[in-house]
């Protein structure tokens, strides 16, 4: 029998963790410091619905816009911790677009699903390019969601957010319901089912890069597995790849360096 408690515990299971978000946090304030950025921008009416953009390094036009979500399990951190993760794409010019959104339990996971799509809606709408999506944890969950979105529905071209890396993401929100996760996301097993990714459909016409921590619990290695293979079975573009010797959250370390094989990846999703 699985004991999802444990394996969806990623603090306890990494006791460090406290140190490496102290780490984001001071990376994420000096990158702000050094970098050509655009701060606080609305996107919407909430107090969290912000978002900041990172522009090239090298001071040329971005023909893509990278958006990388946050984690925190829909209920914790913001974009402040996270600048840093900008560093890597822009090098590659990029334009990064870093997001906060609403956090449980003051609204439910839907409400976040519908705020990072009316998001790469407005993204498109006052840029007029072409997002690719990273996401950490709950941000490859949105990732993903984001891929699965009838863009068609909304009056917008298909292609406007059909790319993404979704790192240690959740696809399948069942395993959830009885955690202490879900204390503050307060599911059901309908609201699970409806906003988990691997329920949404098949996203024809998209591409997944699914990247998970070889150090991480068995279950995230299964989520990752799971989605690549049955999106792929679909036709999608999927492909699964492991970060060797990172956990929860060293993963997305590479993000922040721009010779990594990670951004490099993840620079090729956008062309």
């Amino acid at each position: 029998m699985i004991d999802y408690e444990a394996e969806y515990n990623n603090r306890a299971m990494v006791p460090e963790h406290p140190d490496i978000i102290a780490g984001w946090e001071r990376d994420a304030a000096a990158y702000r410091e050094s970098s050509p950025c655009e701060l606080d921008r609305a996107y919407g009416l909430g107090p969290r619905l912000f978002y900041d953009l990172f522009h090239p390094t090298a001071g040329t036009e971005a023909r893509t816009i990278a958006l990388f979500l946050h984690g925190g399990y829909w209920q914790s951190l913001d974009r402040k911790h996270f600048s840093h993760m900008a560093r890597g794409l822009n090098a590659h010019g990029y334009a990064v677009c870093v997001a906060s959104y609403d956090l449980c339990p003051d609204v439910r996971i839907g409400d976040i699903v519908g705020e990072i799509r009316d998001l790469a809606t407005y993204l498109w709408e006052t840029y007029r390019k072409p997002v690719v999506t990273c996401g950490h944890s709950a941000g490859g969950h949105l990732t993903a969601a984001l891929l699965a979105t009838d863009w068609r529905a909304r009056r917008l071209p298909p292609a406007i957010a059909s790319a993404g890396m979704a790192i240690s993401g959740l696809f399948d929100l069942l395993p959830l319901i009885g955690t202490s996760v879900n204390t503050a996301l307060k599911m059901d097993q309908k609201e699970a089912i409806a906003n988990s990714p691997i329920a949404m459909g098949i996203p024809y016409g998209t591409k997944l890069i699914a990247t998970v921590g070889s150090e991480e619990s068995a279950e995230y290695k299964r989520q990752s597995r799971v989605i690549v293979d049955f999106w792929s079975r679909g036709g999608i573009e999927a492909s699964l790849h492991e970060e060797v010797g990172a956990n929860h959250f060293t993963v997305i370390a590479p993000l922040a360096d721009p010779e990594s094989s990670l951004v490099h990846d993840l620079a090729q999703l956008g062309k």
